[in-house]
């Protein structure tokens, strides 16, 4: 019998999903370090080899928004409407996912922040998607800005944008593991958010890597 293509994507999707959630409950469960690949497996009813196609690195089933966090802020410029700053339209971006409650941006709930916390693995890990998501937007505050690339500015723009960035990840998971819910976070946390696009704005008015405005199609 010949599986569709389209069947065949959604039960990949579904499997990793149910490996995701598996090894989710896990790591909450026991803590990050303690639970194996194995364990993993069996819970989600799948061979080993299996697990690891899915996630080659065992980090990545924990954080498996990597991917969408790493590019999101490259994402944002690259995608701004037409006639929009880099920095407007992150801060657009950040306000939205604070209203939205994202899990790319840090609303994980507070056993799994706590079960992040509590692993220098997974903390390591987080560092260097920092890292992975502040590098993807200097090329796209490059991009922006063409007659940038190959200066400073594009790294000094990403810098402080993604220093903002790490800043107010913190402050979501630093307020979930005090046990504030997420509406509660949010209260707190949209006044600050645009206090820094501000102080961002400020900062980075000359900076063409960072208000080039998007040309319209076709102008």
């Amino acid at each position: 019998m010949t599986i569709e293509p389209g069947l065949r994507e959604s039960k990949k999707r579904e499997t990793r999903q149910l490996i995701s959630d598996r090894a989710t409950s896990l790591f909450i469960e026991q803590g990050f370090e303690r639970t194996t690949i194995a364990e993993i497996a069996a819970a989600a009813r799948v061979a080993k080899k299996t697990v690891t196609n899915y996630f080659p690195r065992k980090e990545d089933l924990a954080l498996d928004h990597h991917e969408a966090f790493t590019r999101g802020l490259a994402r944002t410029v690259a995608d701004r409407e037409a006639g929009e700053t880099p920095l407007a339209a992150l801060a657009r971006a950040c306000r939205l996912a604070l209203l939205e409650h994202s899990p790319v941006i840090g609303f994980t709930g507070t056993a799994f922040a706590r079960m992040v916390a509590d692993s220098p693995t997974l903390t390591a890990r987080l560092r260097e998607l920092h890292d992975q998501r502040e590098n993807e937007l200097v090329a796209a505050l490059a991009t922006a800005a063409p007659g940038s690339a190959g200066t400073i500015a594009p790294r000094a723009a990403a810098a402080l944008i993604a220093g903002a960035d790490r800043l107010l990840f913190r402050r979501i998971q630093e307020l979930t593991l005090a046990g504030r819910t997420d509406d509660e976070i949010t209260a707190a946390l949209v006044p600050e958010a645009d206090h820094i696009a501000a102080l961002l704005a400020a900062a980075l008015a000359d900076c063409p890597a960072a208000t080039a405005r998007r040309t319209p199609p076709g102008a």
